[in-house]
């Protein structure tokens, strides 16, 4: 009986090894892979363009996936969109850090199901805590602690922002030193509640400020754009959303099929924002929004976060970004256009983060003007968090 044990223990150190030796590898290996820029580092733009940069009070960005990755945001990287060296060197002051819990294999624009899940894998080999392998909310749970983890060994250099009067602070603090960035965190697909109600309480305590309903398959809330139903709210995701807005969450239309976006449109009482997006009027796909929705967001007092990737402007370069962003000015007005790059979203952006001037350098050359450039590049999210969070 003794050699059995022996063989076992020892095929048991060997799968144990191979593991651990997976959570060193395999991480880093996806994350190059997915996480690309069509322009690398380092950038250059013209003289005008660099002063109005640094005369900008922060550069703000409503959506990023960098948690879903095991790379540690407090060391600089030459891969990937954002860590928090690089948000300093280039005066980013706040990212908003959203959570996906769950990702269909073979993703595509047009129709997905919630039947299979890439996500898994992945985080069973980054080395995630247990509770985070099969359950959704833990999923998500596990990546608001690593952010709040990033604020806690950051020695004071980076903070997560959860209300109004974190925002204060940091606006006031700002403005005595550059040293400091911040982020806030965000929910991509409210499946990661698990079916449960209660769980938007858990998110919240967790620190979550901003959620959308749906990613790109249909959930207990309600219709993808991405999906097959194309359906709007079902009754739980009504109790969801109206639930947010007692607690001054942030409702993210991100993804939401037409009907959805309607719906939703019908009981909110609070702004709405769409974190990352492209526009119809210029690139038209299922996942851009329509100028009927982008009008409804302005009307609601929300934000509409122009995204940096091909898929969404229609082209991969910082001018097609400024396309969308003028399209925008020139419909609803610049009080409610922001940044929203998808930075880390497994799919090729623009440029990094450290490529931001080359977006101040596109606008100014469709003539949009320098008060309406300080807006999208970080004063509108400014304004939009003082008066919304909590």
């Amino acid at each position: 009986m003794k050699k059995p044990r022996k063989i076992l223990l020892v095929i048991a150190l060997v799968l144990l090894g191979i593991y651990f030796l997976a959570t060193a590898i395999v991480p880093q290996k996806l994350d190059k892979k997915f996480n690309t820029v069509t322009i690398s580092a380092p950038y250059t733009a013209s003289k005008r363009t660099q002063e109005l940069y640094n005369s900008l009070d922060f550069v703000a960005d409503l959506h990023c996936d960098a948690l879903l990755w095991k790379r540690d945001l407090l060391e600089k990287h030459d891969y990937g969109s954002v860590d928090i060296p690089r948000m300093l060197a280039v005066n980013m002051g706040i990212q908003g850090f959203t959570i996906v819990t769950k990702a269909p294999k073979n993703m595509n624009f047009d129709s997905n199901t919630g039947e299979t899940d890439q996500i898994t894998l992945p985080f069973i080999l980054q080395g995630r805590p247990f509770p985070s392998w099969f359950d959704l909310t833990e999923r998500a749970i596990a990546q608001c602690d690593a952010l709040h983890d990033f604020e806690e060994e950051s020695n004071g250099s980076f903070r997560v922002i959860k209300s109004a009067a974190d925002m204060r602070q940091y606006v006031s603090d700002r403005k005595q030193t550059n040293d400091i960035t911040a982020g806030f965190l965000g929910i991509e697909g409210m499946h990661a509640l698990s079916g449960k109600l209660e769980n938007v309480d858990r998110l919240y305590d967790a620190g979550v400020r901003m959620m959308a309903p749906v990613h790109f398959f249909d959930n207990k809330l309600g219709g993808s754009a991405h999906g097959v139903s194309k359906a709007g709210l079902t009754d739980f995701g009504v109790e969801v959303i109206k639930k947010m807005q007692q607690k001054r969450m942030i409702v993210d239309v991100t993804h939401s099929s037409p009907k959805l976006l309607d719906d939703i449109f019908e009981i909110t009482t609070r702004p709405v924002v769409s974190s990352h997006t492209g526009v119809q009027g210029i690139c038209e796909t299922v996942r851009n929004l329509s100028d009927k929705h982008l009008k409804k967001i302005a009307a609601s007092g929300g934000l509409i976060g122009i995204a940096m990737f091909e898929p969404a402007t229609c082209g991969n370069t910082p001018a097609s970004t400024a396309k969308a962003i003028k399209y925008c000015i020139d419909l609803v007005g610049s009080d409610y256009v922001a940044l929203g790059s998808d930075f880390d979203g497994a799919i090729e952006i623009h440029t990094d983060v450290t490529g931001m001037p080359l977006y101040v350098e596109a606008m100014l050359n469709l003539s949009i003007s320098e008060n309406d450039i300080r807006k999208v590049m970080g004063g509108n999210v400014k304004r939009f968090l003082l008066e919304n969070l909590p």
